[in-house]
């Protein structure tokens, strides 16, 4: 007599990778039509390798890595890419009359079926993870089936071929959308389309480093770089000047906003796609990874009815979700918040949110000074880029408004003279500055990978020259999951300097920086490399990070 099987929470308790409150929380947050297994990842009570590996035990089915796994390519003729995505799997081998098969969820029998019936073959299936499924045939599925067409074709643009472009059966149409999907699947930031000498580069920012994802033939550039313009609206025949445009599309139910920036290069035009979830929510401020003393300061800062406060770092540093996440803390049917912002990233209910438009003359300082005549508590401007902007700021700091907006400097401490060297009086930075928060964006260690190991003597004296000890620092080996680089996700890292009655005195006192610095040490200011290395204690990150975007001196 077989031995029954073990329903999977228990087994998760007993393995140790769940309490029994936990289990208790996913059966009454889980919804009828969903699996525990899903309640348990969107918790963030267990990780999808770790739930496989309880499936591969309770299931006696294989788990494979897709991650250079040689996929048969001649087999993708027989599974359609509508029934892959449908079902979440990907064809694997072929042996006589068995299909293997890797599936996302091997208990899905109507699928596997569907799958023996379509084709004929015996199914033979294994585990793999959503994500590397998506990603395999995002790879494998290519929308463009005719790739020996566009090569063969004269794809010089020429005006009189603007159907090529606009006809969404066309190859280079399916070629543009298919390189759009797959980074927005691989939660890339930004699309880089570089024309070479002999062929065109194609790569995608994941995670802050970019990395190749694919290579074409020189002569498709006309073709690609065309279609873009016209989906952005901008000239195609104009290739000699830099041009700015926009697309908005919908991908997996969520709108998706690209900023894009054409750039004439002496192999031709240059074109770099930014990413924007505009359909997403704020992050919690809790979720920030903010340090508990800053958590603290920042929450007393963003809670002053009047003042400045100010985030600064460079492109990509997260600076915009710190801000969004700041509003949502603040956000209540008995405050007015109104933000200017180019562009809007999030959509927030019940703030007002105003779009900069600089061809119809609606600038961010022309919209501050619109914004403070609708009574505003809280003003939200996208970014301080000049003077203008910064003296409205200032002005409508001083007469009772809370002021959130971002600029662009290397830490916290060298806002201040920035703000004095566009034009604003030190008495002024004085009176309205609340603090300034730097932050940067480091890549998190996969947890699916991680192991702990002695660091090294150059760590154990970084460390102690800040005066921190280290015992075992944590390494991702490289996996599947995070396509061996070790690192899966960002997570960010911040300087924040609190304005007080001490500092705001050195500043209308014009002290030097290095004086109000040695302030900020003595108040206990936690600098941007103090606080990576704490997170490299914390497990989060490596010191090679922290290294590569704070200055250790």
């Amino acid at each position: 007599m077989n031995k029954p099987r073990k329903r999977m929470g228990d087994l998760l308790v007993e393995s140790g990778l769940l309490t029994n409150e936990q289990l208790q929380i996913a059966l009454n947050e889980k919804k009828p039509t969903q699996k525990l297994g899903e309640t348990l990842l969107q918790l963030g009570f267990i990780t999808e390798q770790r739930l496989i590996e309880v499936l591969e035990f309770q299931l006696g089915i294989p788990y494979v890595s897709l991650f250079k796994y040689p996929i048969d390519t001649k087999l993708l003729s027989i599974v359609s890419k509508e029934t892959a995505e449908r079902n979440k799997l990907i064809p694997l081998k072929r042996e006589s009359n068995k299909l293997f098969v890797a599936m996302a969820d091997p208990m899905d029998f109507y699928a596997i079926d569907d799958l023996r019936l379509s084709t004929g073959f015996q199914i033979e299936v294994s585990i793999a993870t959503k994500e590397d499924i998506h990603k395999a045939i995002s790879k494998y599925y290519s929308l463009v089936d005719n790739m020996e067409d566009l090569l063969g074709a004269d794809l010089k643009f020429k005006e009189k071929d603007e159907d090529t472009v606009t006809d969404e059966d066309s190859p280079v149409v399916k070629l543009v959308n298919q390189m759009i999907l797959a980074a927005y699947q691989q939660k890339a930031s930004d699309i880089h389309i570089d024309p070479q000498e002999s062929d065109v580069v194609i790569r995608y920012r994941v995670d802050g480093i970019l990395r190749t994802e694919r290579k074409f033939a020189k002569q498709m550039l006309s073709m690609i770089v065309a279609r873009i313009k016209i989906l952005s609206n901008l000239n195609i025949t104009e290739f000699r000047i830099p041009q700015d445009g926009r697309i908005k599309i919908n991908l997996d139910s969520n709108a998706i906003d690209l900023r894009v920036s054409t750039l004439p290069t002496v192999y031709g035009e240059k074109v770099v796609m930014r990413i924007l979830d505009i359909g997403s929510s704020a992050i919690d401020l809790k979720r920030m990874n903010f340090h508990p003393t800053n958590y603290e300061r920042f929450v007393r800062m963003i809670e002053k009815p009047t003042g400045i406060v100010l985030i600064t770092g460079p492109t990509g540093s997260g600076k915009s979700s710190t801000l969004y996440s700041a509003l949502g803390q603040l956000n209540s049917p008995d405050v007015n918040i109104i933000t200017v912002e180019d562009p809007v990233e999030y959509r927030l209910e019940g703030v007002n949110q105003v779009q900069v438009n600089v061809s119809t003359g609606m600038t961010f300082s022309k919209g501050l000074r619109a914004i403070l005549r609708q009574d505003p508590n809280i003003v939200m401007v996208g970014e301080i880029r000049d003077t203008e902007t910064a003296e409205i700021a200032v002005r409508a700091s001083l007469t009772g408004h809370l002021v959130l907006s971002t600029i662009h400097t290397n830490d916290a401490i060298s806002t201040i003279t920035r703000l004095i060297d566009m034009g604003i009086e030190p008495f002024l930075v004085a009176a309205s500055l609340s603090g300034v928060v730097s932050q940067r964006l480091v890549r998190r260690i996969c947890q699916e990978c991680k192991t702990l190991q002695l660091p090294s003597q150059r760590e154990t004296e970084i460390f102690e020259k800040r005066g921190l000890q280290i015992e075992a620092v944590a390494r991702g080996k490289g996996c599947g999951a995070c396509n061996m680089t070790g690192y899966k996700g960002r997570i960010a890292i911040h300087e924040l300097l609190v304005i007080d009655d001490e500092i705001r005195r050195m500043i209308m006192n014009n002290r030097s920086m290095e004086q109000i610095k040695e302030i900020a040490v003595m108040k206990g200011t936690i600098f941007l490399i103090d606080d990576g290395l704490i997170k490299v204690k914390e497990g989060y990150t490596t010191t090679e990070e922290v290294l590569r975007v704070a200055i250790s001196e």
